[in-house]
């Protein structure tokens, strides 16, 4: 049985997603929803995609559409995951699920009382590059004692992934470290259970912090050092140094390396290196299968508390 998605959110991340189903089977994109229509219209020919509109409420009435995939602003998360599960889509929400702890909630609760797929694109968890490391931990090989990530952009204008101005900003702690405060507590497998953050000044103009540094710690005693900058000028992305007790690995991007700079091959750790075509896979396999997904709302909802705690911390100064 095919399933047919919505899309909304036809950005640099939108994309992603619509080039990483065009290589799963039994999946068919029937509608594209995003706030300029023509631009829209443009690419929903170019994947084949017959209906186009800027309102999500259109294609959640399309009884068609089995599921929803959100790549809008950060802002809209929430109350359009919420949207879609009350018309009874699945739902997958790109990171993060929400920009405040009391709207993750509200999407967890009503996740719970649907019974349908609800998942956030917490893509870490899916990368080769982590998952070779995740299992060498599962088979006991590898214990993280720490965590060192740098997360770092050229950003000081609005701008998004694909250089194009943006029409929403966005948020080292509520969006960028969300990704490591998830993975970290992932990969240990085990809860945080002390957090501490310090932010840099205020940017005028698009009233966010520019840079951050986060320190977390798990039950099980491993700590992570998480440092955040939208002003570093090179090299950008983030890159992730897991410190153990039989040895350390360097994960950049989709590739892997021992902590003496030898590569590690992860081509064969999964059906395909791109972290979002495999994350569009468990999506598409939980609904199929009628079971939890990895980094169902659930399962990713402690990150939310983290990063609600942290930002009271910053907030009181």
């Amino acid at each position: 049985m095919t399933i047919n998605v919505a899309l909304a959110g036809a950005g640099a991340f939108g994309i992603k997603h619509l080039d990483a189903i065009r290589n799963i089977d039994g999946v068919e994109v029937v509608s594209l929803v995003s706030r300029e229509l023509e631009k829209t219209r443009e690419t929903a020919k170019q994947y084949g995609i017959d209906h186009v509109t800027t309102d999500l409420a259109d294609s959640l009435a399309m009884l068609e559409v089995d599921a929803v995939i959100l790549c809008t602003p950060t802002q809209m998360h929430a109350s359009q995951s919420i949207a879609c599960l009350k018309a009874g889509k699945h739902v997958q929400v790109e990171i993060p699920l929400a920009d405040s702890w009391h709207d993750a909630q509200a999407v967890a609760e009503l996740a719970r009382q649907s019974g349908k797929v609800a998942m956030v694109g917490h893509t870490r968890r899916f990368n080769p590059s982590h998952q070779w490391v995740h299992r060498k931990i599962g088979a006991g090989e590898f214990n993280i004692q720490q965590m060192d990530v740098q997360t770092y952009f050229f950003r000081r204008t609005n701008m998004n992934a694909l250089g194009q101005a943006r029409s929403w900003t966005d948020h080292l702690l509520w969006h960028h470290a969300a990704h490591t405060v998830d993975l970290f507590a992932y990969q240990c497998g085990s809860p945080i259970v002390m957090a501490n953050a310090i932010q840099g000044p205020i940017h005028p103009t698009l009233g966010i912090a520019m840079d951050m540094s986060i320190q977390l710690k798990a039950a099980n005693g491993a700590i992570c050092t998480l440092s955040l900058s939208f002003n570093n000028d090179g090299p950008l992305g983030t890159f992730f140094r897991y410190i153990g007790d039989t040895g350390t690995y360097i994960a950049r991007y989709d590739d892997l390396f021992s902590g003496k700079d030898e590569k590690i091959d992860v081509s064969k750790v999964d059906v395909s290196m791109n972290g979002i075509e495999l994350q569009d896979r468990e999506f598409f396999a939980a609904i199929q299968q009628g079971r939890e997904p990895n980094a169902s709302v659930a399962k990713v909802l402690p990150c939310y508390q983290v990063l609600h705690d942290l930002e009271q911390q910053l907030n009181a100064g």
